[in-house]
């Protein structure tokens, strides 16, 4: 989608997006200090979110439309490939093996043949090894972490991987007919039985580890949110198995439940604990930071996503409406404070880009304008750290920036679960 350059300011994101990418040019010089524990910023390089995979993404995309070089895509992509390549517990499509695989085939689809069969067979062993412990901890009776199922991690993000280069192989229905049984209740012996979801988590959740009892996360990043993108997205496409459309009606009557209304329009909390399960009611009070990961923006996606392609109009106006007031709401666009694409200006303005894209009423492309802008004024808002990456870093920023401006099509909001 092209929007009139009388309205968004191209010139502007154009100018930005350059900007940060000549601060991306080639990789900074290996430091070598011998360090190779779990927390050496060495392992950052195989990382979409912070490190030198997503960086090659920017420069692919923008090397489509004649603004980057072969060579900083090769420079880049070689060095996400310097130190061996996570498959352990650890990896997802973030990291390692499988967030390097994402990148070629983004970067270069019909290149780097053996480099990308040999991610490939990875990607695949590592999937297959996931879905056998996963099924196995549901005849368990047992709960999942997020990690079984997110999108940093989980078999969602390796099936958005798979839905973006490897649609037509059979692993994508199998991580789909996963997905649909996680959405079934799970009689495990605990306090929150067969009343929660079968996503309910016993993980505590995230910054709170005072929490018992565990919790249903609703965002796109860790939650249910990303399972449902991902199943309607794979429905959009034509790819199809039995139960998926119950599966997705079943997640959305979830969010249903927990949309509460409010004078800047409908939210859903950030996550469902325990205490919020009995009461039938969220301690959270209103609506939190408007981000992609947990925000009303990723939220709304999904659900009008899951709209689309149920042919459900009523629910794609009812997500549409939920974004459109939060994109107007000036409090919460002021709780934003980056420009990341995580939780920050980027990851609602891309968001946002493509939800417009597909509305039914022009109330959200009326948006974007202000929202570019915002994301230009805030494009060096990155975090202390200066991150290069693609979720958490610059890349991304510039990526946004370029992405909307120019109106690119390519598969890289996959990563994203955003189209």
């Amino acid at each position: 989608m092209i929007l009139s350059e009388q309205r968004l300011p191209v010139s502007d994101a154009t100018t930005a997006a350059a900007d940060l990418c000549d601060e991306l040019t080639a990789p900074a010089p290996v430091n070598d200090d011998g360090d190779h524990s779990p927390s050496s910023p060495r392992w950052r390089h195989q990382s979409l979110s912070k490190g030198a995979a997503g960086v090659a993404i920017l420069h692919a995309v923008r090397t489509q439309t004649g603004h980057g070089h072969d060579r900083q895509v090769h420079d880049w992509l070689a060095r996400a490939v310097s130190e061996d390549l996570s498959a352990g517990p650890g990896a997802g499509l973030w990291f390692g093996a499988p967030a390097v695989a994402f990148a070629l085939g983004t970067c270069a689809p019909g290149g780097y043949r053996q480099t990308r069969a040999t991610l490939d067979a990875a990607v695949t062993r590592l999937i297959q090894r996931r879905l056998e412990a996963a099924h196995e901890r549901i005849a368990a009776a047992a709960r999942p972490s997020l990690s079984e199922f997110d999108l940093v991690r989980g078999l969602t993000g390796l099936g958005a991987h798979i839905l973006a280069h490897h649609p037509d192989g059979g692993q994508i229905r199998d991580v789909l007919a996963y997905l649909i049984r996680l959405t079934e209740p799970v009689p495990a012996p605990d306090e929150a039985g067969t009343g929660a979801p079968g996503w309910w988590t016993a993980d505590p959740p995230s910054g709170h580890p005072q929490v018992r009892g565990g919790h249903a996360d609703q965002g796109m990043a860790h939650g249910i949110a990303g399972p449902l993108a991902l199943l309607a997205l794979a429905l959009r496409r034509g790819i199809t198995v039995p139960g998926q459309t119950v599966a997705i009606d079943r997640i959305c009557g979830w969010l249903d439940g927990w949309r509460q209304p409010g004078p800047a329009g409908p939210w859903w909390p950030e996550r469902i604990a325990l205490a919020d399960l009995r009461a039938g009611r969220p301690t959270q009070a209103g609506p939190a930071r408007p981000s992609w990961c947990y925000g009303t923006p990723g939220l709304a996606r999904a659900q009008q996503l899951a709209g689309l392609t149920r042919g459900d109009h009523s629910r794609q106006a009812a997500a549409e409406h939920a974004l459109h007031r939060c994109l107007a709401d000036a409090v919460q666009l002021g709780r934003l404070r980056d420009a990341n694409l995580c939780h920050g200006w980027a990851g609602v303005a891309v968001t946002a880009w493509y939800a417009a894209a597909d509305a039914t009423t022009p109330h959200l492309t009326g948006h974007l304008p202000e929202l570019l802008r915002a994301l230009v004024n805030h494009a060096d808002d990155t975090g202390p750290e200066r991150l290069v990456g693609l979720i958490e870093g610059r890349a991304g920023v510039a990526l946004t920036l370029h992405t909307i401006a120019r109106g690119v099509a390519s598969p890289w909001p996959t990563c994203l679960l955003i189209n």
